[in-house]
């Protein structure tokens, strides 16, 4: 293969690279300015309703921040890719790196530390039940998850005499009861829940409620849901580290290509510019581009063959 079907060959894995990458890094900062926008929105609906505050207690603050971190990084990778500036190209390759990892950690250590997981979700659980009524956010989830998976409270149904409505020692008609999102629909009621169906039932034991409630805590139910189909657990943890990996790959992939063409070609020398008294304003820039970060076979800089390099030295 001659010289110039190898520096082709090169422009062509360099340009497919490229805007690979380029076309990954914009996807994924569209959709984190999405997410940004859903999480501006729900904390401004969350405010006007003067929900809770905290991280746990107010999804919309989770959204906000997942929004933030994928445009900023994104946004790093698609100006590195596009200015072909390898220290954005290394930050991006880095960031995305180290996520990954604690991805993977996070996953080793639900499996390994099954017990423990549990244990902090349970915690977490109960501090939101405790302010079921103040926070829509997280009373949709509840009602959400209890109804989905058929179960109710964190670890079991008992847990719901955190709330202060709930509890035996209340005096309102949601005292020693639970929400109607525990509830079992019979096809008897054709599919309609009264509202009332769980009064009276945390005062009693398990089987003498479990056929009008789920007794069963969503903690156990959804880990059960998870193992039961493990090809769509699976699935989502395949779709969740799938893009992170191919963004890794290219990032690493075109770092490495900038690189081969840094060493593999001669650059011009600007000292040479300089002595030749060229004017860089007279430079024809066409087919650079609008970002000006699309290269040409011939360069735009001119190179002196004819200079004297002991000049120079």
């Amino acid at each position: 293969m001659s010289g110039s079907d190898t520096w082709r060959a090169t422009l062509r894995t360099y340009y497919c690279i490229k805007f690979s990458l380029s076309f990954y890094s914009t996807l994924f900062s569209l959709i984190g300015l999405l997410i940004l926008c859903i999480g501006i929105y729900a904390e401004s609906e969350r405010r006007k309703h003067q929900t809770l505050e905290g991280i746990f207690l107010a999804p919309a603050i989770i959204l906000l921040l997942l929004g933030i971190l994928m445009f900023v990084v994104s946004f790093i990778g698609m100006v590195g890719s596009l200015r072909d500036n390898l220290l954005l190209l290394k930050v991006f390759f880095w960031v995305l790196l180290v996520i990954f990892i604690i991805e993977l950690l996070l996953i080793v250590i639900e499996l390994v530390c099954e017990t423990q997981m549990k244990k902090f979700a349970h915690a977490n659980i109960l501090v939101g039940m405790k302010h079921y009524y103040d926070d829509l956010d997280f009373k949709n989830i509840m009602d959400f998850v209890q109804e989905k998976f058929s179960c109710c409270g964190g670890d079991e149904f008992r847990d719901w005499e955190v709330n202060p409505y709930h509890s035996c020692n209340g005096t309102g008609p949601l005292s020693c009861g639970v929400p109607y999102t525990c509830c079992i629909v019979g096809r008897d009621s054709g599919g309609v829940k009264n509202t009332l169906c769980g009064y009276q039932t945390l005062d009693k034991e398990r089987l003498d409620v479990a056929h009008i409630i789920h007794v069963r805590g969503c903690i156990h139910a959804v880990g059960l849901w998870l193992s039961d189909n493990f090809g769509i657990t699976f699935g989502l943890a395949i779709a969740l580290l799938a893009p992170q990996a191919l963004g890794i790959g290219l990032s690493y992939l075109f770092w490495m290509k900038l690189k081969d063409l840094c060493y593999s070609f001669d650059e011009v020398d600007f000292r040479s510019l300089k002595m030749k008294n060229f004017n860089f304003k007279e430079l024809d820039l066409s087919g650079a581009g609008c970002c000006l970060c699309l290269p040409r076979e011939e360069g735009y800089i001119p190179i002196f063959a004819d200079r004297d390099d002991e000049k120079l030295t």
